[in-house]
């Protein structure tokens, strides 16, 4: 499979590297020699110095035979634009990164005049994350599957737990709650447990369900945090993660306030969000955090420009007693130095855009096997991946037991839908035709839902 790539930013070249990885045959465009020169040297990759739009420096990247042309540059009008001569000179599919809202609006109309296969919005799909962990501040991380019918959860075992020194299967046993722990990050290591590990505090879990056992199980074993909702949100930095948040959290009924520095923006955010308190003023100053209640909100969220004032102003807000603290870090060395500092909840519009680019790349890949990639997320540091399979027909492993099917070791099937009902399976559950599969697994690159199936018994 062809790809081209328009653009060496941080979302450029984080695709470079994982699909290069999965044997894509990549190709990268970008104005900037010395970016594609630290491509070159480190990835297995071709590159083409120019700008994107320039259809002759399409041609030299062989778009004209492309699978699929992925433009991710800074500006929305070369992302889009590029796409248009692409198609015009024959690429087979096309993927747009738009951030503006004015263009985001009309997404539709523009899709189909662009001929677009996909448009991205990092902010949004970061300010949706940033949303449901406000909604159950519980959880450090929340992915969602079959249109946000089944969540995957990230939260740490607390020392004050009572499910430490508890196995898993006597916590399923004990609680009788549809849930089941899909990985677990120990000291460091990653695995996926069977039903005799024995939980530790400090460990980290990764949990499916439905929304609803979710709820149930937090709520049975004690967790705090679910009893009081979150009424109060403070925001530093106004871009546009804050502009989709603040509208969101607004219709829900959340009483938002936005600290932001640059006075224009101060004004335009007044105009498109009247329900929202708007500061004018530099977050970074504990005075102005300490006048505007820092230590009496409900969440502190940190979405400035910058990953290390981000960390700084996150800390700080802690320091002071601000409830569930959540930050953007987009350089991935940086989210792993501060994942242990107790920043509840680490989110990256870099991550978000590559996870969701990705899931369309291996879904067009293994569109004529028998499972789609519908979704797919990568967790702990990207050794672990979960992704959801949509199976097209009747295969060698549909309608037998799972007792019956052996799957490969660091594998998992979590979670089943069939039909809109959500089956945490065990081993008399089977795959049917039409089902949507949730498969956690420590292998990279699974194409197809029978990758992991090693024989049927």
């Amino acid at each position: 499979m062809k790809i081209v790539i328009i653009g060496d930013g941080k979302v450029g070249y984080k695709l470079a590297r994982q699909l290069s990885a999965d044997d894509y045959d990549i190709v990268m465009i970008d104005s900037n020699e010395r970016k594609l020169r630290f491509a070159i040297d480190r990835l297995d990759i071709f590159c083409v110095h120019g700008n994107g739009v320039d259809a002759d420096v399409q041609k030299a990247a062989d778009v004209p035979h492309a699978d699929l042309v992925i433009a991710c540059t800074s500006a929305d009008e070369c992302n889009m634009l590029s796409c248009l001569i692409a198609r015009k000179l024959g690429a087979r599919h096309t993927i747009a990164r738009v951030r503006n809202p004015i263009y985001f609006k009309q997404i539709g109309l523009l899709k189909e005049e662009l001929h677009l296969s996909m448009a991205v919005n990092p902010e949004l799909i970061v300010a949706n994350d940033i949303s449901r962990l406000l909604l159950f501040p519980v959880a450090s991380k929340i992915e969602t599957f079959v249109k946000g019918r089944v969540e995957l959860i990230e939260f740490t075992v607390s020392e004050d737990n009572r499910l430490v020194g508890m196995s898993l299967a006597a916590i399923y046993k004990k609680f009788q709650i549809k849930i089941l722990v899909c990985a677990v990050e120990h000291e460091g290591k990653v695995f996926i447990p069977d039903g005799e590990y024995v939980l530790q505090a400090g460990d980290k879990l990764h949990i499916t369900g439905a929304h609803e056992a979710m709820e149930a199980f937090f709520k049975m074993h004690g967790k705090r945090q679910l009893q009081t909702k979150i009424k109060k949100v403070l925001i530093c930095g106004g871009g546009r993660v804050a502009y989709y948040l603040a509208a969101r959290l607004c219709k829900i009924g959340m009483h938002v306030k936005i600290i932001e520095k640059d006075e224009n923006r101060c004004e335009e955010l007044c105009d498109c969000l009247p329900k929202v308190t708007v500061i004018h003023g530099d977050a970074t100053d504990h005075d102005l955090l300490s006048e505007e209640g820092v230590e009496n909100v409900d969440a502190f969220v940190a979405l400035t420009g910058i990953d290390e004032e981000n960390i700084i102003l996150s800390l700080y807000a802690k320091s002071q007693g601000a409830g569930k603290i959540i930050a953007k870090v987009n350089e991935d060395r940086r989210a792993r130095m501060v994942a242990d500092f107790g920043i509840d909840s680490i989110v990256s519009a870099k991550t978000a855009t590559a996870d969701a680019i990705l899931s369309y790349v291996r879904a067009r890949k293994n569109s004529q096997k028998s499972a789609n990639v519908e979704t797919m997320y990568q967790l702990v540091d990207e050794k672990v991946e979960a992704l959801e399979f949509i199976v097209k027909n009747e295969t060698n492993y549909t309608g037998i037991t799972l007792k019956d099917l052996k799957v490969k070791p660091n594998n998992l099937i979590a979670c089943i839908v069939r039909k809109r009902q959500i089956i945490i399976p065990n081993g008399n559950d089977s795959i049917e035709a039409g089902d949507s599969v949730i498969v956690v697994t420590m292998e990279k690159h699974l194409e197809d839902l029978s990758d992991i199936i090693a024989q049927v018994q």
